[in-house]
């Protein structure tokens, strides 16, 4: 309406700004960011996964961080996957944190393939997890 007001001299202008302006309202951004507001981690160790739930009911979506064991005491940290509409909300970060935080409770040896978990250990460099990690490259 106040853009209505402010371009009034140029008919034009006037629906181009009042379509832009109506547009910028219906943005999903504030209802995703509200939705990850309070993640939980889940381990399914029969699946070899954590996972987080995202969305709400009607259009639920799975952050996932892949793993397998490859021998005794030994796992290999596969991938980590979230859906694009909530990258950069620091989900990658709570499975990568909980995968090595499984990996040093249990006294686990640790591959890591994926290229985030990697990242995520050299931006919080904790003794406890350069510990079990096997080719540290």
């Amino acid at each position: 309406m106040a853009l209505r007001l402010l371009f009034s001299h140029s008919n034009v202008f006037k629906r181009t700004h009042a379509l832009v302006y109506h547009f910028q309202i219906d943005k999903p951004t504030l209802r995703i960011s509200s939705l990850v507001s309070n993640p939980k981690v889940e381990h399914d160790k029969h699946r070899q996964c954590f996972t987080v739930c995202l969305g709400d009911a009607g259009h639920p979506e799975t952050a996932v961080l892949r793993y397998e064991f490859t021998g005794d005491r030994e796992v290999h940290l596969l991938t980590t996957n979230v859906p694009m509409a909530f990258r950069g909300k620091g989900i990658a970060a709570l499975l990568a944190k909980s995968a090595m935080d499984f990996v040093v409770e249990e006294n686990l040896k640790a591959r890591i393939s994926c290229w985030y978990i990697k990242k995520y250990i050299t931006e919080n460099p904790r003794s406890q997890y350069k510990n079990q990690i096997i080719d540290k490259k």
